[in-house]
C-alpha cells in the first residue's frame, strides 16, 4: 500500500467560539476536537504519518492535554502566519517515502472514516481530489448596484480532507504565497492542474461557533 502522509492544520484561536481555550482543544464527545480528528485518520489510513500543525505557543499545551487522552501517534510542528505557510511547514516534515498527502482542517472533527477512505482511493487515480457537497440555498452575485442569480447547479461547498500526490503538492507549495490561495486545491490549481471532486458529507462541518459545537454533540449522541 502506498505510504500516506496527513497534515492536520489546527491553528484556530477560538475567538468566534467565545471560549478561553482554543477551539481545537475543546472537548467534543469527551475528547479534544483535534484528538478526534487525529484518531479518525489513524483508523482510516493505518500507518499514515500524521503531522499536526499548531501555533508554536500552543504546542506545549497540546502535548500536556494529549497525554491525558487516548490519542493516536502523531507529530507536532509549529505553523506560520497564514494557512498556506502552516500547510507548507507540515509538508516539509513528511518523509520522501510519502506518496500521497491529505490536508485536513483540525476542527472538522466529524469527517468520517468512509470519507477519508473514499478520497484516498480517488487520489490514486486523479492526483488531486477534494470532497464537496451540493448547495441548498439560493445565491446571488452583486453586479454594480444590482444583482443576478447564480445557478445552484454550478456551485459546490468545498470541504477537507483534500488529497494530492505528494510530488504535486510539494511542487505547488514551492510557489510564493498569494492571497487568492483559499485552500490547498487553489494552490495546486495555480499550477494548471485539474481538481477532481468526490462526494463529501453534510455532517463534515467546520467547528467555529458555540452553535456548531452543540450541533456536533447532537450528531455524536445520535450515532451512539
Amino acid at each position: 500500500m502506498a505510504k500516506r502522509g496527513v497534515v492536520i492544520v489546527a491553528g484556530g484561536s477560538g475567538k468566534r467560539m467565545g471560549a478561553s481555550l482554543p477551539k481545537q482543544f475543546m472537548l467534543l464527545g469527551g475528547i479534544p476536537v483535534v484528538a478526534r480528528t487525529i484518531n479518525t485518520f489513524s483508523e482510516a489510513l493505518p500507518n499514515a504519518d500524521i503531522v499536526v500543525v499548531l501555533p508554536e505557543e500552543h504546542i506545549a499545551l497540546w502535548r500536556n492535554l494529549a497525554s491525558r487522552f487516548d490519542v493516536a501517534p502523531h507529530r507536532c510542528v509549529a505553523g506560520g502566519k497564514e494557512r498556506f505557510h502552516s500547510v507548507k511547514c507540515g509538508i516539509k516534515v513528511l518523509g520522501s517515502e510519502v506518496e500521497y498527502i491529505a490536508v485536513h482542517d483540525g476542527v472538522r472533527a466529524l469527517a468520517s472514516k468512509r470519507l477519508v477512505i473514499r478520497a484516498a482511493l480517488a487520489v490514486e487515480e486523479h492526483k488531486a481530489v477534494i470532497p464537496v457537497v451540493d448547495v441548498v440555498d439560493s445565491y446571488r452575485r452583486v453586479v454594480g448596484d444590482a444583482s443576478e442569480i447564480v445557478p445552484r447547479s454550478e456551485l459546490r461547498i468545498v470541504q477537507t480532507p483534500q488529497m494530492f500526490s505528494a510530488e504535486l503538492l510539494r511542487r505547488a507549495y514551492e510557489q510564493p504565497f498569494d492571497a487568492s490561495f483559499t485552500d490547498d486545491a487553489s494552490v495546486v490549481e495555480a499550477l494548471g492542474e485539474k481538481i477532481a471532486l468526490v462526494e463529501g458529507e453534510r455532517t463534515n462541518i467546520k467547528l467555529t461557533t458555540p452553535e456548531d459545537m452543540a450541533y456536533a454533540e447532537w450528531l455524536l449522541s445520535r450515532e451512539e
